[in-house]
């Protein structure tokens, strides 16, 4: 059971090709009977074969309940996203951009019942592309959705060092209702509500195979690793599949987060094929 005056976030991690999309809708009828999330988000850049998202995935999230689809540096991988990208508030690309990019990086939505929410999808710069300051980005729009009266948002930071995430926690404590880390694939056991009541971690997972290195055959990963030779990445396809993600509580009045909570759930079978 939940409080009348919470608002229950559930985010969920990377989707990784067929095998983690089938995993994830395979998994929403109980997940939604247990945790009753009023909003679920998504980091679809890796749903299409591993690389990017294509139209048919967008729909189809959105049509299984999904409010807000995420993305991070791949989401540019299948070339008809630029045919689509502005069609759908839901579907994110990171907000530090340059402004002339296609897509748009921040969506505020009205849940059932008229609460208003926000959700911003940010990039990282250490060890990725030198795009503009995701921390002066962010905090301009963060300002932008609270003098629209939203008091709950939210952040998808798509980053590859923990550091940065970190620090982009503690610069938005207060400011924001949570931030979470995306990318890396591997969730982190650092949940943590903050002085400042916003929650955080440093990266919620994946949804993807188990025997895999985050997400992809092994095999690929060897070749290039260990050998050094030029490799053509593919997701993994056999045996256990996680859906990873997050559970925040979120006071509905105030936009403090009450809670915040880790899920892993294993499903045995071959996704992919």
């Amino acid at each position: 059971m939940k409080s009348a005056n919470v608002f229950r976030v559930a985010a969920f991690g990377d989707i990784i090709g067929d095998p983690g999309r089938k995993a994830f809708f395979n998994c929403l009828r109980l997940f939604k009977e247990k945790w009753l999330p009023d909003t679920m988000i998504v980091n679809g850049e890796n749903s299409a074969h591993g690389f990017g998202i294509t139209r048919h995935i967008v729909e189809e999230l959105l049509e299984h309940g999904v409010d807000v689809i995420t993305s991070g540096n791949h989401v540019w991988q299948k070339k008809e996203v630029f045919e689509f990208i502005d069609r759908y508030p839901g579907f994110l690309r990171p907000i530090n951009f340059p402004e002339n990019t296609p897509g748009h990086g921040s969506v505020i939505i009205t849940a059932p019942g008229g609460l208003r929410f926000g959700v911003i999808n940010a990039m990282g710069r250490i060890y990725m592309e030198p795009i503009e300051c995701p921390f002066h980005t962010i905090e301009r729009e963060v300002e932008r959705m609270k003098k629209e009266g939203v008091k709950i948002i939210m952040v998808d930071f798509h980053a590859e060092a923990t550091s940065e995430k970190q620090v982009l926690g503690r610069y938005l404590d207060g400011k924001v209702s949570a931030v979470w880390g995306t990318h890396t694939h591997i969730q982190t056991a650092d949940e943590t509500i903050l002085p400042n009541k916003t929650a955080y971690i440093t990266d919620i997972g994946m949804c993807g195979c188990q025997e895999s290195i985050i997400g992809m055959k092994i095999a690929d990963s060897y070749r290039k690793i260990i050998q050094h030779l030029p490799v053509r990445f593919s997701p993994a396809e056999d045996g256990p599949v996680f859906v990873n993600g997050v559970i925040v509580d979120i006071d509905r009045t105030s936009g403090q987060a009450l809670f915040i909570a880790r899920f892993k759930e294993v499903f045995s079978g071959t996704y992919g094929k």
